[in-house]
């Protein structure tokens, strides 16, 4: 069961709509839930609302499955999705995949802290979570906000799960955060990027999983139980990202 709501953003002044998933059997127990939370949330659950057309299809997923995890996707705002998963303004290894300086980024804090301290603190009031069991996942850009959030909150995101990261906007920054900060408590880590993410591009894919090498060597060192899968071949698209879907919550 898929519920949707508006939540307000006090640092961003807008509001923004919350795709909530609820396992099938939350309605007839009283049980409380581990809780998972996304980002790009109009590409989480459904194709027709999915930005491209192709989502991770997880609503279906879930329920085949019948696990028992409420999932959270927030929605993205397009024209400021760099921005807000962003924490810092993008640096030198950026320019050298996209060619030229971009400007964009140094929203990231406040919409992480959104999370920690306004989106949270509605859901566990709202349904039956289980607070000490919180995860969080992304893709892309999310895999680098979701990176940040683990090394900023890593008492409350114990599970974290990036596919095809894009640490490359922020490669020294999220690298010098994660060498200073304390993952004992984060339990486990998983993280995969494709050999062809920028398709025929050679240099940007070379660089796109050095850029993704580089943070899984940190995070290894940190966190004991840290997986980091490259898979051939495997493009940057929401095709090859449901093909993974599984690895959400296998691991």
């Amino acid at each position: 069961m898929l519920e949707i709501f508006p939540v307000f953003i006090t640092s961003f002044d807008e509001k923004r709509t919350i795709r909530a998933y609820l396992p099938k059997t939350y309605q007839f127990s009283e049980k409380r839930y581990p809780v998972l939370y996304m980002h790009d949330g109009q590409n989480v659950f459904h194709d027709e609302e999915a930005i491209g057309g192709v989502s991770l299809n997880l609503e279906s997923y879930l329920d085949k499955n019948e696990l028992e995890v409420i999932v959270v996707a927030i929605d993205q705002n397009s024209e400021e999705r760099i921005n807000e998963y962003c924490p810092w303004y993008q640096g030198e290894y950026s320019k050298r995949i996209l060619g030229e300086v971009c400007t964009l980024g140094g929203k990231g804090k406040q919409y992480v802290d959104f999370i920690v301290n306004e989106l949270k603190p509605y859901i566990d009031e709202k349904y039956r979570t289980d607070k000490e069991r919180t995860s969080m996942a992304g893709i892309s850009l999310g895999g680098l906000i979701s990176t940040y959030a683990a090394s900023v909150y890593p008492h409350i995101f114990k599970n974290i799960i990036v596919m095809s990261s894009a640490f490359w906007r922020n490669q020294e920054e999220i690298e010098n955060l994660l060498r200073n900060s304390d993952l004992s408590l984060i339990e486990s880590f998983y993280m995969d990027a494709g050999t062809k993410e920028a398709r025929e591009k050679e240099e940007v894919n070379r660089l796109f999983l050095a850029s993704n090498q580089a943070v899984y060597e940190i995070i290894k060192e940190k966190i004991p139980n840290t997986r980091f899968v490259v898979i051939e071949d495997a493009v940057h698209n929401y095709m090859t990202f449901r093909a993974r879907v599984n690895e959400l919550f296998s691991y």
